[in-house]
């Protein structure tokens, strides 16, 4: 995530700001400029972006800004549609007449939307299931039905054809860590859930079908292993014993779908941390030579670095400081991985794909 700042007064902003806090001006975030803007009322539901390189165009605010509180995006003013980039791509909403789902719902919005700014800054292919009906995109939050239902199933996140669904009960943060517990997993957030699944999007529009496929099954396996025998055996025997050898998480090792998701989520965990940390102007110069240093402000294209290479040479220092800075604050791990060969090869293979894929 890069730095904002307010255009009226510098002040300081992040990317979920709706407000300066030091001159009070409306904040919206701006895709087409990939930046956060001070905005100045032009109208009814009309305002002027106080952004140099708006260069006087007018925007509207997203109708999930103004009537339901959990978006912070706007679209330019002549755009018939009421909802922004990112609102649109959402199909269903939890049921808000339920106590909790409304709060739920914002903070799925909030996840997805950092979401589409990692996707939109490595230059991915990204419509909407409306526009696109055959290779769009869609998500839809769905709870879990009543325990008294008949019948009743739980809701399962995952992709299918282009729709991502998520468990609302995953943006409650008991029952999500309540869940980590149980699956032995030693992270699971709900940004991690949307770029997993996204994964698995990715992978039907830019592998499935292409060149690249022979490769993919050179890394990661052959996909076409009965994908729900390869879960079941997962789920009732763990997995290999040298899963950490080969893969970049236990579910990794479940099935060849599966260890492409989760490394495709790795990476944009990286590309989206690297990208604040240089924004930040973090490096590190230790007084040891043989101790993890960072070089300040390496090469980024979008939310990519210039090479894998370089990508991995500043993720390895990162990684360092950030669970150190986490032991000091006595909270678990930021980073609780260990990336072996194998997987770091599986990286490779995901950075050059989405490299091909980029305008």
């Amino acid at each position: 995530m890069k730095i904002f700042h307010c255009d009226h007064c510098q002040q300081l902003v992040f990317y979920e700001n709706v407000r300066c806090v030091s001159c009070r001006h409306d904040l919206a975030y701006l895709p087409d400029l990939e930046e956060i803007a001070a905005l100045e009322p032009a109208g009814e539901n009309v305002w002027h972006s106080l952004a140099p390189a708006a260069e006087g165009r007018k925007y509207r605010l997203c109708r999930n800004y103004t009537e339901a509180n959990v978006c912070n995006w706007a679209v330019p003013a002549d755009d018939p549609n009421p909802l922004c980039g990112s609102c649109r791509l959402t199909r269903v909403i939890p049921d808000l007449s339920l106590p909790g789902q409304k709060e739920r719902w914002y903070r799925l919005e909030v996840a997805k939307r950092r979401l589409v700014y990692s996707l939109l800054g490595l230059g991915l292919p990204l419509e909407s299931k409306t526009k696109d009906p055959e290779s769009g995109l869609a998500f839809k939050f769905l709870a879990d039905p009543h325990p008294a239902t008949p019948n009743a199933a739980p809701v399962m996140t995952g992709h299918n054809n282009g729709i991502i669904t998520i468990n609302v009960a995953e943006a409650d943060d008991p029952e999500r860590e309540k869940r980590r517990v149980q699956l032995h997993e030693p992270y699971r957030t709900i940004l991690g859930h949307f770029r997993h699944e996204v994964g698995h999007y990715y992978w039907d529009r830019l592998v499935k079908e292409s060149e690249a496929l022979a490769g993919f099954r050179e890394r990661f396996g052959d996909e076409r292993e009965d994908y729900g025998e390869a879960l079941q055996r997962h789920y009732q025997e763990g997995p290999p014993a040298d899963w950490q050898e080969r893969f970049i998480s236990s579910y990794a090792s479940s099935h060849p779908w599966e260890d492409w998701a989760e490394t495709w989520a790795h990476y944009l965990h990286m590309t989206d941390t690297l990208e604040t940390a240089i924004a930040c102007g973090l490096s590190l110069r230790p007084q040891r030579k043989d101790e993890p240093a960072l070089k300040a402000h390496p090469v980024m294209v979008g939310c990519r670095l210039e090479s894998f290479d370089r990508l991995i040479e500043s993720w390895f220092p990162l990684t360092y400081v950030l669970n150190n800075l986490n032991r000091g604050l006595g909270v678990p791990d930021g980073y609780p991985f260990v990336l072996s060969s194998p997987a770091i090869e599986k990286l490779h293979f995901v950075h050059d794909i989405v490299v091909a894929a980029a305008p």
